[in-house]
């Protein structure tokens, strides 16, 4: 009557608070997700969840199910690790380098749990910030690269993990705290406060003001999130940063955030690997775990459809 699909619906329905959210997370239509619930409850004779509540809640007959869910589904994942252990694969090299200076926020909580889940894989991890990784990928000195720049490189794969949207950190009394959305133009009278890398690496300038050939009026570099945003908040200039990124500043009222144009400026987080490995098990794993890890750690970033 009950099978995993149910649970990991109804636990992708809590985490993302939507039937709209958890139908993109399981890549399901929001119409076969919203008949497979209908089905269950059928099934039931129960209501699982009270409609059109915002926060969406439960009934007690759904938090019994997400308990249920709770226990299982990790269960569940550790049998099929064993298993893939048992087909082979448990020891090998996942050497990973990320060009992202915020990921460190869910990539280091996902490592934990792969390191501990496959003690016999060789895991290490720098920071690409002062070097090209996707070559050393193809050259087969990487494994693993973290990247929101896809390139077509002949036996290189890239394993979409989520879309984010990049905003734009203000002071609270900047003049531009007023505007409801920022275009490329406002840009030409501030200071654009970014990583230490080449522009071509962020989506600030590639999709945003590069298109509409507009130049800050100045650009200074920080290495550290939080000095960033320090800079940010003091007045000193604005930086543009993933949504997730920003989440804690926002909600302490550090700063505010500003959408790039109407419909804002969108981006997705890849993992990219050569395509020889991706069906090793520890290999598919850590994709598991590291999407996994993304939406439970990570907040406003959206599924691939």
């Amino acid at each position: 009557m009950i099978n995993l699909k149910h649970l990991r619906t109804l636990t992708a329905l809590r985490d993302t608070g939507s039937v709209s959210e958890a139908a993109e997370r399981l890549f399901l239509t929001q119409s076969a997700l919203s008949h497979q619930l209908k089905e269950l409850e059928e099934r039931l004779e129960l209501s699982l969840f009270i409609r059109k509540s915002k926060p969406l809640r439960f009934t007690l007959a759904g938090k019994r199910l997400l308990d249920l869910a709770d226990d299982v589904l990790p269960l569940m994942r550790g049998a099929e690790r064993d298993l893939m252990r048992l087909a082979g694969g448990e020891s090998g090299r996942l050497h990973a380098a990320i060009e992202c200076h915020s990921c460190f926020q869910w990539l280091m909580p996902a490592l934990d749990l792969f390191r501990d889940n496959w003690p016999d894989v060789e895991l290490d991890l720098s920071a690409s910030f002062n070097f090209a990784p996707l070559p050393a990928l193809t050259r087969g000195d990487l494994d693993l690269v973290i990247t929101s720049d896809p390139e077509e490189l002949p036996g290189i794969s890239f394993i979409p993990l989520f879309k984010y949207e990049l905003l734009v950190a203000v002071a609270k009394h900047h003049p531009l705290a007023s505007e409801q959305y920022l275009t490329p133009s406002l840009f030409s009278s501030e200071t654009l406060i970014t990583y230490p890398v080449d522009r071509q690496r962020l989506d600030i300038f590639t999709q945003f003001l590069d298109p509409a050939n507009i130049e800050p009026a100045e650009i200074r570099t920080s290495e550290l999130t939080q000095m960033m945003l320090q800079w940010v908040a003091s007045g000193r200039g604005i930086c543009a940063l993933p949504n997730w990124a920003l989440t804690e500043y926002l909600e302490k009222e550090f700063v505010l955030g500003k959408r790039l144009g109407q419909q804002g400026v969108w981006g997705t987080l890849y993992a990219a690997l050569r395509t020889e490995q991706l069906e090793l098990p520890y290999i598919e794993d850590f994709l598991r775990t590291a999407q996994d890890t993304c939406f439970n750690t990570l907040s406003g970033i959206r599924a691939v459809s």
